[in-house]
C-alpha cells in the first residue's frame, strides 16, 4: 500500500478528556473469578489490562481517579496481563483494554486480527494524537501523547462475528516504528490477548463445576482465594465451604435448588457471612449461589463438642454436583507428649538457645510439649497458665517447672507447634519423675503426663570409645564421647563442652564437631561419625587417635587416645577385638 493511499485511510478518533489521579489497585482477576464483582487494576507500564468492573450498560474507556473503564459482555478473563492472556466476550459486547505510557516519548500501538477499534481515551493533562490505519487483515491504532507526564491510555474493541481473535499491544520510543499497519509490529510486543467471541446467551441455567469456585476456609465472609485452606480449625470452631456458582461462560447462575450433605454426622448450615451453626447433616436452600448472595457458604460444625471430626461435604445445584470437600475440625486436647528432653545444670535452670535447635532465643528450653486430640491432630494451648506441675510430684531434685514460648501453629512442619518447657534443678545430681498437666481454660478438661528429668553438673572429664576395634577401608566408624561431671555423673546437656582438637589417622569426619557451642545429649554423650579412609586412599595398620577437648584438659580431664586397626580386606574383627575396644 502506498503512503498516499495509507494517508487517505487515516482518520482521527475522538478523545475524551479525563481527570488524572491515583488508581485503586487490587489483585489481578483470577481464573473462575466472578468478573462482575471485580475492580480494575492500576494502569501499569508494559502491562495490558482488560477492564473487568462491569458486564452491563455501555462500554467506558474513561479511566480517571477511580479507573471507571468498563467492558460489556465480558464472560471470562484470566489472571495474566502480559502476552499470554485469554478472554471470552459476547458478540454483543465490547472489550476495553488499557495500559500506561511511561513518558511522552513512548508510542503505543494496538492491533487486532479482526473486529473494530472504538473510542480511545487518556489523561486530561495529555493531548492524545490518535490515528487508525486499516488493512485487509489488520486494524492498527497508534496513540501519541504530548506533554511530559505518564499517560494512561484506554481503547475499546468489538465485533459481532463469533470466532477467535488476537488483540496485541506494542510500544516504542520511536514514533516511526509503529506509525501504521506496515510498521506497528516493529515496536516491542508487551501485551496479547486471545479473545473468544460467542453469540451464546449467558446464564444458561446449567451449572459448570469446572468454572464454579469452591474453596474451604476457616473464616466466614466472601471468597478471598481460589485455594483451599488446608489447616483445620481447633475444637469448637467451624469450617466454611464457600462457593460461587457459574455456567460454562462464567456467568452467575439463576436461582435453583442448592443441597449440601455431610458424612460422619457433621452439622451443616447454609447462608452467607456469620450464619449460625446447623442442626442436621443435610441442608437445602433456593438461591443462585452467586458471590455475595444469601446462600454462598456452608458452615460445618462438630456434632459432639470436643470430639475430632473429619467429614466429606457434597454440594449440588439442581441435582448437579458442584464440589466435594473433605474437612477436619480438631478435637479438644486429649494427649500431651514430650520431646527433646535435656539434662539441666545443678542449682538452677540454665538455658541454651542451641539445645532445641530452633535457632531462636524465644525457644530456649529443656523440653518440648506437643498437644494432640484423640485422633492425633495437633492442638494449641490458649495460654502458658494452662500448664502446671502437679505439686505432689515435685521433688528436691526437680522442684519446679516453667513454660516458655507456647505453641501457636497446628502445622506438622512448624517449630511453633511445640510449647517450650523449662525446669529448675536442686543442688544434688539425679533423676526424678514428675507430672505435668494441661487444663483447658475453655472447657476445663485436664490431661496429665509423666516426664523424667535429670540434673547433673558441668562436663569435667570424658572418655572415648569406638564402635569397633578393627575396620575395613570404606567402613563407617562411630566414636562415642561420654562426658562426666566432677562426681562421675553423666554431664548436663545445657553447658557447652567447648572447642576440641580431634585427630583420627586414616579416617574422615562426616559429622560436625569442634565448635565451642557443642552440647551433649541427655545422657551426656556426643557421637561422631567417620568414614574409614582418605580421599588419597588408605594404608592398613594399627592407629591411635587423639581427642582433646581443650577447655577440659586444661583443668582436670585427660586427652583420650582411642586405638583401632584398619584393614584393606574383609572384616576380620574377633570377639576379643571388640572386648579390647570396650576396655579402651
Amino acid at each position: 500500500m502506498s503512503t498516499k493511499t495509507l494517508k487517505k485511510r487515516i482518520a482521527l478518533v475522538a478523545v475524551t478528556a479525563l481527570t488524572a489521579g491515583v488508581f485503586s489497585a487490587i489483585s489481578a482477576p483470577v481464573a473462575n473469578a466472578n468478573i462482575a464483582n471485580l475492580t480494575n487494576a492500576t494502569p501499569t507500564a508494559s502491562e495490558l489490562n482488560v477492564a473487568v468492573n462491569g458486564t452491563t450498560g455501555a462500554a467506558v474507556t474513561t479511566i480517571g481517579s477511580s479507573n471507571a473503564a468498563r467492558s460489556v459482555g465480558l464472560l471470562y478473563k484470566d489472571a495474566s496481563s502480559t502476552t499470554a492472556q485469554t478472554a471470552t466476550v459476547l458478540s454483543t459486547g465490547t472489550i476495553v483494554m488499557y495500559t500506561l505510557q511511561p513518558t511522552a516519548a513512548t508510542v503505543v500501538g494496538f492491533t487486532a486480527t479482526g473486529g473494530t477499534f472504538g473510542t480511545t481515551a487518556g489523561l486530561a493533562d495529555n493531548t492524545l494524537s490518535v490515528t487508525v490505519a486499516q488493512s485487509i487483515d489488520r486494524r492498527a491504532m497508534t496513540v501519541l501523547p504530548s506533554g511530559s507526564a505518564a499517560t494512561a491510555v484506554a481503547v475499546s474493541w468489538s465485533t459481532t462475528t463469533p470466532g477467535t481473535y488476537t488483540l496485541a499491544a506494542y510500544n516504542s520510543s520511536a514514533t516511526a516504528n509503529i506509525a501504521g499497519t506496515s510498521t506497528i509490529t516493529s515496536g516491542t510486543l508487551f501485551g496479547q490477548i486471545t479473545v473468544t467471541v460467542t453469540s451464546s446467551t449467558a446464564g444458561s441455567g446449567t451449572v459448570s463445576a469446572a468454572y464454579s469456585t469452591c474453596v474451604t476456609d476457616t473464616n466466614s465472609g466472601a471468597v478471598a482465594s481460589t485455594s483451599d485452606t488446608t489447616l483445620s480449625p481447633l475444637s469448637g470452631n467451624p469450617f466454611y465451604i464457600k462457593y460461587i456458582l457459574r455456567d460454562s461462560y462464567l456467568s452467575p447462575m439463576d436461582s435453583g435448588n442448592i443441597v449440601a450433605t455431610a458424612t460422619n454426622g457433621a452439622l451443616l448450615s447454609i447462608g452467607s457471612g456469620n450464619q449460625a451453626a446447623g442442626t442436621a447433616s443435610t441442608v437445602v436452600a433456593y438461591g443462585s449461589g452467586a458471590a455475595g448472595s444469601a446462600f454462598d457458604a456452608i458452615r460445618v460444625d462438630q456434632p459432639t463438642a470436643g470430639a475430632p471430626l473429619t467429614t466429606t461435604v457434597t454440594i449440588q445445584y439442581n441435582g448437579v454436583t458442584v464440589c466435594t470437600k473433605t474437612v477436619t475440625i480438631r478435637g479438644a486436647v486429649d494427649k500431651m507428649s514430650f520431646g527433646s528432653i535435656a539434662t539441666n545444670d545443678l542449682s538452677g535452670s540454665d538455658l541454651n538457645a542451641n539445645w532445641l535447635g530452633f535457632g531462636n532465643n524465644n525457644y530456649r528450653g529443656h523440653f518440648t510439649i506437643l498437644l494432640t486430640d484423640s485422633a492425633g491432630n495437633i492442638a494449641t494451648p490458649a495460654a502458658s497458665t494452662e500448664f502446671s506441675l502437679e505439686a505432689a510430684t515435685a521433688t528436691t531434685t526437680i522442684p519446679s517447672i516453667t513454660i516458655g514460648e507456647i505453641a501457636t501453629s497446628i502445622s506438622s512442619t512448624s517449630q511453633h507447634r511445640f510449647t517450650v518447657g523449662q525446669y529448675t534443678c536442686g543442688p544434688t545430681a539425679g533423676s526424678s519423675k514428675v507430672t505435668i498437666s494441661h487444663t483447658s481454660a475453655a472447657t476445663g478438661k485436664k490431661v496429665s503426663s509423666d516426664i523424667t528429668l535429670r540434673c547433673a553438673d558441668d562436663p569435667a572429664t570424658y572418655t572415648v570409645a569406638m564402635d569397633k576395634a578393627v575396620y575395613t577401608a570404606g567402613d563407617i566408624a562411630t566414636m562415642t564421647i561420654k562426658f562426666l561431671d566432677s562426681k562421675g555423673n553423666p554431664a548436663n546437656s545445657v553447658d557447652a563442652v567447648g572447642a576440641s582438637s580431634i585427630i583420627m589417622p586414616m579416617m574422615t569426619l562426616v559429622s560436625a564437631t569442634g565448635a565451642a557451642t557443642t552440647l551433649t545429649d541427655v545422657n551426656g554423650e556426643i557421637k561422631l561419625t567417620y568414614t574409614v579412609g582418605l580421599s588419597t586412599g588408605v594404608t592398613a595398620g594399627k592407629y591411635a587417635g587423639v581427642v582433646d577437648f581443650t577447655a577440659l584438659t586444661a583443668v582436670s580431664a585427660v586427652k583420650a587416645t582411642p586405638q583401632y586397626e584398619i584393614k584393606t580386606g574383609g572384616d576380620t574383627t574377633t570377639n576379643a577385638d571388640v572386648l579390647k575396644s570396650i576396655v579402651v
